[in-house]
């Protein structure tokens, strides 16, 4: 069973800077994609930053410039550093891993739990 947990959420204030961790255990392939979503109360879940298996990082156009996706293959890990970060930046932030099977024209997508991030003074 694929497990994915994520940490490093926190209260901050506007302007500041946080470091999200996920780790995903129980994998038995090699993900085709890591990253991020979030989603605000009210809100849909949304895109924030993922990274394929050969490096190819995407941003939304909301986060770009401030936030980085990083990921460790061999550990099964993904990272979000964020800094500059605003009031809208906040939600609860969570960890996807992404499964092609491209043969079969099939996706599979697997979620953690969550981490809250809130921004404000």
């Amino acid at each position: 069973q694929v497990q994915l947990a994520e940490s490093g959420g926190d209260l901050v204030q506007p302007g500041g800077s946080l470091r999200l961790s996920c780790v995903a255990s129980g994998v038995a392939f090699s993900p085709t994609a890591m990253g991020w979503y979030r989603q605000a109360p009210g809100k849909e879940r949304e895109l924030v930053a993922t990274m394929t298996n050969d490096g190819r990082a995407n941003y939304a156009d909301s986060v770009k410039g401030r936030f980085t996706v990083s990921r460790d293959n061999a550990k099964n890990m993904v990272y979000l550093q964020m800094s500059s970060l605003k009031p809208e930046d906040s939600a609860v932030y969570y960890c996807n891993l992404r499964r092609k099977i491209a043969v079969l024209g099939t996706n599979y997508a697997y979620w953690g739990q969550g981490t809250q991030v809130t921004v404000s003074s």
